[in-house]
């Protein structure tokens, strides 16, 4: 049979190609799962709060003992004090009683004000500055002497 000669509708079922017109062209993961690519905002996210604990914790190592997390959003405050200062972007809270001290990052108001991975980098680090800050008694520039700098 000569391989250039059409097929019959008889012979094996072929389907023919056709052009992908609508978007869907590659399916599955665009990038192997080591680059930073594949990673979640979510993933992303916490990188950007883990590297900033850890720049904190080599300058003020007391911070091992304080427990750091992320939150998508923060809980309704009933007394309306969210209403007042806006959304927060963390909290602290003092540890005792046998509870260690926490600081939270919210994730969701950073993402909405910070629209670049260096800006929202930056942002979280600002935020745990503060939070530290709070939690320590200090100010934000005793902290981290670049904090004030744009």
């Amino acid at each position: 049979m000569d391989s250039s000669a059409p097929q019959s509708s008889t012979g094996p079922s072929r389907r023919p190609r056709h052009r992908d017109r609508h978007g869907r062209g590659l399916r599955g993961p665009l990038a192997p799962p080591q680059v930073p690519i594949s990673l979640t905002r979510s993933e992303l996210f916490d990188d950007y709060v883990r590297e900033s604990v850890e720049r904190l914790e080599r300058r003020w190592p007391q911070l091992i003992e304080v427990e750091f997390a992320v939150q998508e959003v923060p809980l309704h405050e009933p007394d309306g004090a969210e209403a007042e200062d806006g959304v927060p972007l963390g909290r602290v809270s003092p540890g005792g009683q046998g509870r260690k001290s926490q600081i939270v990052v919210y994730r969701r108001p950073v993402e909405i004000r910070a629209k670049t991975r260096e800006d929202r980098a930056a942002l979280v680090h600002e935020i745990l500055i503060e939070q530290v800050a709070e939690l320590l008694g200090l100010s934000p520039d005793a902290i981290d002497p670049r904090y004030d700098e744009d």
